[in-house]
């Protein structure tokens, strides 16, 4: 029951219901159990706050659903956890105006190069509105500057739209406040990406801490349910 009522299945089996295809048509079994999979992974290490966006808030509440049963059945083994959503936590755009998803093929990639960046944040669409004209401070452009910008920059970019600000000028502002923001993790990435063993020892040293917790908590879940 919890599956069939996570978002992701739902709507796919209402596209299909809507397009007369077979109710479960492109339903494989990672998109199925994923909300299973991710209550594992937060139950498992005793989570208490899970920093999600507003559209994982469902996936938490399933984990939290979970864990209520099985405490009732068997004792309190798990943590109830909760979900973490910041205050400040928007659905971003894509340069299209769609939702941002790799899926869609509209997404700004963080670690891109510079000149990279720039193209992407170019091909962000705009109205016919022309240089001198007041700009919607509401665009979509100036909703990825919010992201960047300290609220002193946001004042001063938000009275440039409403002033006429051309939006080439407005895309140029846009890229060198992201690039600014972004070179120092662009360059920390870059370094690690020519520096693989340091991930992996990175990941080693994780897993460790990782399996000590995990082996605590399978085992008073083996203890609860009478499993050796």
């Amino acid at each position: 029951g919890l599956m069939n009522r996570a978002h992701a299945y739902k709507a796919i089996v209402e596209k299909n219901n809507e397009t007369g295809t077979d109710t479960d048509s492109g339903v494989n079994m990672g998109l199925y159990n994923y909300p299973i999979l991710m209550s594992a992974d937060i139950l498992l290490f005793g989570t208490d706050l899970v920093p999600v966006g507003p559209d994982q808030k469902q996936h938490i509440e399933i984990a939290r659903d979970i864990a209520v049963y099985f405490n009732n059945r068997y004792g309190n083994i798990f943590k109830l956890p909760k979900e973490y959503i910041g205050k400040n936590i928007v659905t971003l755009l894509g340069y299209d105006g769609q939702k941002m998803s790799k899926s869609h093929g509209n997404a700004i990639p963080l670690f891109c190069t510079e000149s990279e960046l720039k193209k992407h944040i170019n091909r962000i669409i705009t109205d016919s509105r022309m240089p001198g004209e007041p700009k919607d401070v509401d665009c979509n452009l100036n909703q990825i500057y919010k992201v960047f910008a300290s609220e002193e920059q946001q004042k001063q970019f938000d009275e440039k739209l409403r002033n006429g600000l051309g939006w080439g000028d407005a895309k140029k502002e846009l890229f060198e406040l992201v690039n600014n923001y972004l070179s120092p993790m662009r360059e920390r990435y870059n370094y690690f990406m020519s520096h693989k063993e340091e991930i992996d020892k990175i990941f080693e040293e994780g897993a460790k801490k990782a399996r000590v917790i995990a082996q605590r908590t399978m085992e008073k879940i083996r203890k609860a349910i009478g499993a050796k």
